[in-house]
This record gives structure tokens, C-alpha cells and sequence, in this order.
């Protein structure tokens, strides 16, 4: 009888055994195969594969930004065991399979991992902010009553409303966070600007024997460039953006024409009134005119203390004067002269302010 009983728990562990061997086979391959013989061979996910194939993270396995199904235990195996049902039962599903705010957050861990210099210089610029940065701050909230706009640019993956983050909904605080676990969370994390499935080219070195042809072979687009619409749940090329008709009073402003200046307007907007310096509308105007966002701010960091020697030499041809110590917002934060609408009668208007 013990012996009997012996060879079924011998049988039992050898069956166990065996199993595990193919599931974790089979576990192996799925994350090492070719996604055309794992992921894409399902018609829910072959759009982000056919986009992924053209772009500049093509030579990276899904798995190294998404995640294997284990890597978050029970939450994670239990969602793709749920779309893998799905699939078999052939029930409706969504046309086009998004990630949650929180897989954003993980899979930009996974952006660092790559991007270090990127992530350094992001968290030193703006862009940066909690949810508690934004939704806390007394100044504004006392200024202007919180809304679903605010979402727009500060949350835009945030599946919820503004009632459900913040509390009290008015001008009159103090107010707190209702969802704690998001609050030290960022607003605008990677993928508000990048589409990371975005046509590109993966970086690689130049051809060494023709030197002066290294700078014209340059790719100087900005395919992974692209802003997330919160409404439509999707990002829109920058040659899709609008590029709004800002007004200088009754004149017309010249807008830049770098498309990158499309995306950086649709946060940095004007009123409705469409007039340059109205809400948070930074557009040149004056001196500067036409002159790209990027051509003074650094592109992760906004950092743009360097801005100034891009353009200008060590003292103006025309007062002798270093630009950089003229009365304007770059210089002092508290001049009238904002630096993104200075003309030249601010300073020279009979004397230098």
C-alpha cells in the first residue's frame, strides 16, 4: 500500500515536472521567437506591429518595453489570459488595443533604461510635474477653478475626471489629492510628445570615408515626434496638427515654421481671442519673430541659458552692448520686457531700460 502510494506521489511530481518544463519552453520561446510568430500573429495587435516594423525600435523584442506576461505576477498573467480568451471566444473587442495610464508609467521605467540622458534632462525642465506639482498649487487653483481641461495636457492618460483626483472642486481651498497613489505621479511622461511606434531610423554610424558628406546624411526629421489627444485617445503626426493664426493686436503673427512648434502650441496656447502672450502662449513676436521654440529651449530640459550665443555675438553690432545683460525676462524674471515679445523700442526707446 505505502509503495503504491509512493509511485502515484513520484508519477504526480514527474507529471508536474514535465509540465513545467513546456510551460516554461514554451514561455522561453514565446519571449525570444520573431513577434510575427508570437504577438503580431494575432489581427488585434498586428497595427502597432506593422508600425513597430518601420520604426527606429524595430531591432527591440515587444517584451523589452511591454513586459513579459509574468513580469507583474497575478495582475499582468491574469490580463493577457483574459485577451487571449477573448480571442478564442472570438468576442468584440476594441479596434485598437491601448495601454492604461499605469502600463504608461511602467513602460517609461523602461524608456530610462535606454534614454538616461533624455530622463535626466526631462527631470530637470518642467515637464516634469506630479499630479500634486499641478493640481495643488495654490496660486493658480485661487486664480482659475480646477476643470476637465486641465486634463488636456496635465494627465492626459488619466482614465478618470478632475473630480476624481482632486477635492475640493473650487477656488476656495485647501485642497488635497483624492487619488493618493497618483500624486507624485508625472503629468507629462514620455509619451505625451513621442510615439514610440513612430516611422524612424535606428541610429547608426556614419561613413567615415566621405566626412563632408556625415552632416548631409543627417536625418533631420522628427518622426517619433507626436502629441497625444486625450479625446481621440490617439497621437497626431505634427504635420497633422493645426498650427493656429496668432494675432499681434489686429496684426498677424509669423508663426515658426518647425513643426515642432505645432506641437509645443497645442499646451502652450493662447485664449480664444488667438492674441501672442494671452494664457500661456509663448509665440514670438517682436525681435524674435519667427524664430522656433527649439532655437532657445533645449528639447528635454528646456534649459536655455545658452540660447542667446546661438544667434547673437559677444556685443551688438549696432549699441555695443551684451544682449544678455539687457533688461529683459532673460536676464531678470521680474522685467516688463518678456523676452519672447521684446522689440527693439523696449530697449532703445531714447535710452536702454
Amino acid at each position: 500500500m505505502k509503495n503504491k502510494i509512493f509511485r502515484n506521489i513520484i508519477r504526480s511530481l514527474l507529471i508536474l515536472f514535465v509540465i513545467l518544463i513546456i510551460l516554461g519552453g514554451s514561455y522561453t520561446w514565446w519571449n525570444a521567437a520573431s513577434p510575427e510568430r508570437t504577438c503580431a500573429s494575432c489581427h488585434e495587435i498586428s497595427p502597432s506591429h506593422t508600425t513597430w516594423t518601420a520604426s527606429a525600435h524595430r531591432d527591440i523584442s515587444c517584451f523589452k518595453c511591454h513586459g513579459t506576461a509574468l513580469e507583474n505576477g497575478w495582475h499582468s498573467l491574469s490580463e493577457k489570459t483574459r485577451m487571449v480568451m477573448r480571442h478564442i471566444q472570438n468576442k468584440p473587442h476594441p479596434d485598437d488595443i491601448r495601454l492604461s495610464e499605469a502600463q504608461i508609467f511602467e513602460t517609461m521605467e523602461r524608456c530610462i533604461s535606454c534614454h538616461q540622458t533624455e530622463y535626466a534632462n526631462w527631470l530637470a525642465g518642467g515637464h516634469s510635474a506630479t499630479y500634486a506639482d499641478i493640481l495643488l498649487d495654490e496660486t493658480h487653483n485661487t486664480t482659475e477653478q480646477l476643470n476637465f481641461d486641465c486634463l488636456r495636457c496635465h494627465g492626459m492618460f488619466y482614465e478618470g475626471t478632475i473630480p476624481d483626483l482632486v477635492e475640493p472642486i473650487s477656488q476656495h481651498g485647501p485642497w488635497s489629492m483624492k487619488d493618493k497613489k497618483i500624486a507624485d505621479k508625472p503629468t507629462m511622461p514620455c509619451m505625451t510628445c513621442h510615439q514610440i511606434h513612430s516611422k524612424g531610423e535606428p541610429a547608426q554610424r556614419p561613413d567615415y570615408s566621405s566626412p563632408n558628406n556625415i552632416f548631409y546624411s543627417r536625418n533631420m526629421e522628427n518622426n517619433s515626434l507626436g502629441f497625444f489627444i486625450r479625446n481621440e485617445k490617439i497621437h497626431f503626426d505634427l504635420a497633422n496638427l493645426p498650427t493656429p493664426v496668432i494675432l499681434n493686436g489686429t496684426d498677424t503673427v509669423q508663426t515658426p515654421a518647425d513643426l515642432v512648434y505645432r506641437l509645443c502650441v497645442q499646451c502652450h496656447a493662447p485664449s480664444v481671442w488667438h492674441q501672442a502672450g494671452s494664457h500661456d502662449d509663448r509665440t514670438p513676436t517682436g525681435v524674435h519673430e519667427g524664430i522656433s521654440c527649439r532655437a532657445c529651449h533645449e528639447p528635454h530640459s528646456n534649459y536655455q541659458r545658452n540660447s542667446c550665443d546661438k544667434c547673437h555675438p559677444g556685443e551688438s553690432k549696432n549699441c555695443r552692448l551684451d544682449v544678455k545683460t539687457m533688461n529683459t525676462t532673460y536676464f531678470l524674471p521680474s522685467s516688463e520686457n518678456d523676452i519672447h515679445f521684446v522689440s527693439c523700442d523696449d530697449c532703445h526707446e531714447n535710452q536702454i531700460r
